[in-house]
């Protein structure tokens, strides 16, 4: 249980919010070059220095079952920092860098500090600050741009994979027509029999930016977790405040 405790604080630092009005999307009725969706994709610039979210989240597995709420700050590209709340009252921390992630969580007195391979094994892909940024803001985990893929559609949507087939992995981006937004992200590492699907229902307009109403996370390995994730509203350019500190007595949790 303390596993599942500390990895849900782990992911929860990857929640946020919900937007008043969705954006009008489309269903994808031409072929398209991969390279052309991936183009417009890109368009879709986050022009921001900081960004303030409070978010409400929920997690289950086939054993329990969670909510909590959540002051996300993001320094673009340098820091995330997480508050998560439980019933109003501060339950844990985290702070997130492009070199380590770290957290502490009050019920336990425990707490966490290292690199990315937590949330990559856990989730079942590699992940870095780079890709947890992306995430959180609605943005293809992987940088398209670095592998050839191929286009074709599916359910209504612009589906890409990868042109030259991984062994040991398979990936696919599905996006909408209108302003080519990610709808679906899913990554299935055959070898170890895990899987993960990002899906973005979907997005609201901020500022000029286009952004994500909600998150919903699948992970399956041994078990099944669900991880879905709201929008409650978003700020951007304040002067944040991030303080993080591990209080003293806590102990280090080890988690495999």
């Amino acid at each position: 249980m303390l596993k599942r405790i500390s990895v849900f604080v782990l992911i929860v630092l990857l929640s946020a919010c919900k937007a008043k009005k969705s954006v009008t999307e489309l269903a994808a009725n031409e072929e398209l070059a991969a390279t052309k969706v991936i183009q417009e994709h890109y368009k879709n610039e986050l022009s921001f220095k900081t960004i303030n979210i409070r978010a409400s989240a929920k997690y289950e597995d086939d054993k329990n079952m969670q909510s909590v709420s959540a002051d996300i700050r993001m320094i673009k590209d340098e820091k995330i920092w997480i508050n998560v709340k439980f019933l109003g009252f501060p339950a844990a921390k985290a702070l997130i860098t492009p070199t380590k992630v770290s957290y502490y969580e009050k019920v336990n007195n425990t707490y966490f500090e290292g690199d990315f391979v937590v949330l990559s094994n856990w989730l079942g892909t590699d992940l870095d600050f780079q890709k947890v940024q992306n995430l959180l803001l609605g943005k293809a985990l992987d940088d398209l741009s670095k592998t050839p893929y191929i286009a074709s559609i599916e359910d209504d949507l612009y589906k890409l994979t990868e042109k030259i087939k991984s062994p040991t992995t398979e990936k696919a981006y599905y996006f909408e027509a209108a302003n080519f937004l990610v709808k679906k992200e899913k990554v299935v590492q055959k070898t170890e029999n895990r899987s993960l699907e990002i899906n973005y229902p979907s997005f609201g307009k901020f500022n000029g930016m286009f952004l994500p109403n909600e998150i919903f996370l699948k992970a399956i390995q041994d078990d099944k977790v669900t991880i879905e994730i709201q929008y409650k509203n978003i700020t951007f350019d304040e002067d944040l405040s991030m303080p993080f500190s591990i209080p003293s007595g806590y102990d280090e949790v080890k988690i495999n």
